[in-house]
């Protein structure tokens, strides 16, 4: 079942006052990591889902250039997980087309589809600039805020990030505290290296995002992101020339990364 959530309320101010007591939580995550450290993804996954110290968890995915192989995961495990797809309206067409066959090839039963509704955009951001003056703003407008409101009904959610990716996910663990809600963040492949995916697409014949073969092997909205030449980090075609290297939605210590910043 597809839910098109297009009308979802954005606040004038995603606070991030963080959670008055995280020692339990905290405990909580270090709980969960002491007993899935030595396991694999498949277990991860099956502990977030079932484990009560886990509580209620969605899936977030971009559909993006690795997302299969861990929608794949999930489907394996539990199709009834709900998967939360934020389209911000500035994705490439290449995008939506592969997140519609991925989930029905899936067999994915509960997709959501997020947007912060028209009305708010026009206000916000009534000429589609935005990204030229704030990337910060636009991100937060198109995809931290109404991500935030989605995930109101969750206790955690299951994220794609690994940590080859970027400095700032260099000691990322399988569970993980976002002190700024207090839920907790699932990274199931946060071990896995490049090679691994190739070799887990491959074996389960999981079709790739159309624009990787194109030279785009991290694929965001349309306007920031660009093609990433031979030799080059992945992610580097993201925010090309910017001073940023999440789009909000991840946080370091409250604080959305900057290029050269650590976890």
């Amino acid at each position: 079942m597809l839910h098109d959530r297009a009308a979802l309320r954005l606040p004038d101010e995603f606070s991030g006052d963080g959670v008055a007591d995280l020692a339990p939580l905290r405990a909580r995550v270090a709980a969960l990591n002491a007993r899935y450290r030595h396991h694999g993804a498949t277990d991860v996954l099956r502990g977030a889902l079932k484990d009560p110290e886990a509580g209620r968890i969605a899936m977030v995915s971009s559909f993006g250039a690795e997302s299969v192989a861990l929608l794949h995961l999930v489907a394996m495990v539990d199709r009834n997980t709900p998967v939360l797809f934020i389209d911000t309206r500035l994705l490439f067409a290449e995008t939506l087309e592969y997140q519609a066959e991925m989930a029905e090839r899936l067999g994915l039963r509960d997709v959501r589809i997020l947007k912060t509704d028209a009305e708010t955009l026009k206000q916000r951001d009534p000429y589609g600039a935005l990204r030229f003056s704030d990337t910060d703003a636009c991100c937060a407008l198109r995809k931290t805020v109404p991500l935030e409101n989605a995930l109101q009904g969750f206790d955690g959610w299951i994220t794609g990030r690994k940590r080859y990716q970027s400095g700032t996910r260099a000691s990322l663990d399988f569970f993980e505290l976002e002190e700024a809600t207090g839920r907790i963040k699932v990274n199931p492949m946060a071990h896995w290296a490049p090679e691994d995916i190739t070799a887990y697409m491959d074996e389960n014949r999981l079709p790739r995002h159309p624009l990787v073969a194109q030279g785009y092997p991290s694929i965001g909205c349309q306007p920031c992101t660009s093609k990433v030449a031979a030799g080059e980090d992945a992610r580097a075609g993201r925010w090309r020339g910017q001073n940023k290297e999440e789009c909000g939605i991840h946080f370091i210590n409250g604080q959305a990364a900057r290029k050269g910043e650590s976890a």
